[in-house]
């Protein structure tokens, strides 16, 4: 049986009279910095801004997506739900602010890192210093959104323990920015953006699947 919060998080999927207007100006914001990192590319012949913005936000799409799968397969609650206020919710874990959220947290990543890859931080080459850096910080916002009820947790292996946030730690975050490295390491933009092509395909696959088949709800 479905929990409370998975039910709650279902309530209004794709719902469009839940959209208020602040949706407007963040779309707006999310469009004006890839307009500006495409005109910096453009000048430089150097995509890997939004390359990386891509990859972060392809990730998100996919884990997401196994998560509603969870949700169906379980009949009773996805590893995380959000059930909370939203403009627009789009599945059982995603929103519209989560969404824009990680449609710029990879460009963030990027200008974070140092212009030559084998710099340092600490001993740690400064690509999987920042990758640890971020996933940590989202890790520790992600929990804070729990201790708030906005982000609810059902299963004992995915709590507020130390075994739970080293699982978020790793499937939730850090193999995103490891994805990021990964592409943007690629001797051409060509590669680049097959893999980004593999990398969306898979999510995009799995919701025709269950969504656009068998009408799936997550």
């Amino acid at each position: 049986m479905p929990t409370q919060a998975s039910q709650a998080a279902l309530n209004g999927l794709w719902d469009l009279t839940m959209i208020k207007w602040y949706v407007i100006p963040l779309l707006a914001i999310v469009i004006y910095i890839y307009v500006t990192e495409m005109k910096k590319a453009r000048e430089t012949g150097n995509w890997n801004a939004i390359f990386a913005g891509l990859t972060v936000f392809g990730m998100d799409f996919f884990n997401e997506t196994w998560n509603g799968w969870v949700f169906h397969f379980t009949n009773h609650s996805a590893f995380w739900t959000t059930p909370g206020d939203t403009a627009l919710r789009t599945m059982i874990g995603w929103n519209i602010e989560i969404m824009f959220m990680f449609a710029i947290s990879g460009i963030i990543y990027y200008h974070t890192l140092a212009e030559k890859k084998e710099e340092r931080i600490l001993w740690i080459p400064n690509r999987w210093f920042w990758a640890v850096g971020y996933s940590v910080f989202c890790v520790f916002v992600e929990c804070l959104l729990n201790i708030g009820g906005h982000l609810v947790w059902e299963y004992p292996f995915w709590k507020l323990s130390f075994g739970g946030v080293w699982l978020i730690f790793l499937i939730g975050y850090f193999h995103f920015y490891v994805a990021v490295i990964l592409v943007i390491g690629m001797k051409t933009d060509l590669r680049k953006i097959l893999a980004i092509g593999l990398i969306y395909s898979v999510p995009i696959l799995m919701n025709v699947i269950g969504k656009g088949i068998f009408h799936w709800a997550y």
